[in-house]
């Protein structure tokens, strides 16, 4: 398929199709569901979820092709008040994701309580030539009907003339809604990635994510906060998918917690991240993990490059980053 003037892409025998294609930041509180919702959105498991708040510390591109219209997604680090280096880069991420986009999509709670820090978030991000929000009212089946009436209502206060959709990331109610909403709102123009594609990270950042993600779901208190995956080895070929990860641990108790008596705590991590990652790749895995301690990592700012992660101009060490 052939692309044709700007804004329309060119089919079979001369036709002409009007194609829209934008960018999507997804935006919201920590633990609002924007990771689940994407993946739901898109119908592939590319951002990694989990119970616990702040699972999300990259952006992740997610991308939708439906008939005429791209839907490029930027599932972002939920938006906070950062504490720490990484919470300020992660924060940098989200900012990022924003000057980019041609939509916002807000997710917001339908079980939240507090409205407060959304509202200032919404003040900072959503002024100034911000494009027209998309607000989706998520976990409405842990909701009742007040409480979701009741955010709707705040929801068009907040972020005026926004399209307002309630929706269930978990059981899929409404999401059909959504994308409409979202297509409706994209501008013109030609398809920026191919029509099959859904994902333009590198294998290896999802490998390392698919890891941190287990971790999420096998520990508690600090040690997922604290551990940090990087794939030193990806090699194919063979009947096996040769994948070397490293997990970068704070503390000497940390790694002793990962890595379990005899070595049991590894394995089990080992087996179920690659079952994960098998599937992901469709092809069979030998994962071979190290745990090492690299003290204070997320406050050091050579750690954090060395991670990927871009770090804001002004930061002191020593003093919670703040806007």
């Amino acid at each position: 398929m052939n692309e044709g003037p700007e804004g329309s892409v060119r089919g079979g025998e001369g036709e002409q199709r009007e194609t829209r294609c934008g960018y999507v930041a997804v935006l919201g509180l920590p633990n609002a569901g924007k990771s689940t919702l994407t993946n739901r959105l898109v119908g592939a498991p590319l951002s990694i979820v989990s119970s616990k708040a702040q699972t999300t510390w990259r952006r992740v591109t997610a991308i939708l092709t439906e008939d005429e219209s791209q839907l490029i997604f930027l599932d972002t680090p939920g938006l906070l008040t950062p504490g720490t280096l990484l919470q300020a880069a992660m924060r940098q991420a989200a900012e990022a994701a924003l000057a980019e986009a041609d939509v916002l999509l807000w997710v917001v709670e339908a079980t939240g309580r507090d409205s407060t820090e959304l509202e200032r978030l919404a003040a900072d991000l959503g002024r100034g030539d911000a494009p027209a929000p998309v607000v989706a009212l998520n976990k409405v089946d842990l909701a009742g009907a007040k409480e979701c009436s009741r955010w709707e209502a705040w929801a068009r206060d907040t972020f005026s003339g926004a399209k307002v959709v309630q929706v269930s990331a978990t059981t899929g109610k409404g999401i059909s809604e959504l994308r409409k909403a979202l297509i409706r709102v994209l501008p013109p123009g030609p398809f920026l990635y191919p029509e099959d594609e859904v994902g333009i990270d590198p294998i290896r950042d999802f490998v390392a994510e698919f890891i941190r993600e287990t971790i999420f779901e096998q520990y508690r208190d600090e040690i997922p906060y604290s551990s940090i995956c990087r794939v030193e080895e990806f090699r194919e070929g063979g009947e096996r998918t040769y994948i070397g990860v490293t997990v970068f641990v704070e503390r000497d108790s940390q790694k002793g917690i990962l890595v379990g008596k005899g070595g049991k705590g590894i394995r089990r991590l080992g087996v179920a991240a690659r079952k994960r990652i098998e599937a992901f790749l469709d092809t069979p895995v030998y994962l071979d993990l190290w745990v090492k301690v690299l003290p204070n990592w997320r406050r050091k700012k050579e750690h954090l490059r060395r991670f990927g992660f871009r770090i804001p101009d002004a930061h002191d060490e020593t003093m919670a980053w703040r806007n």
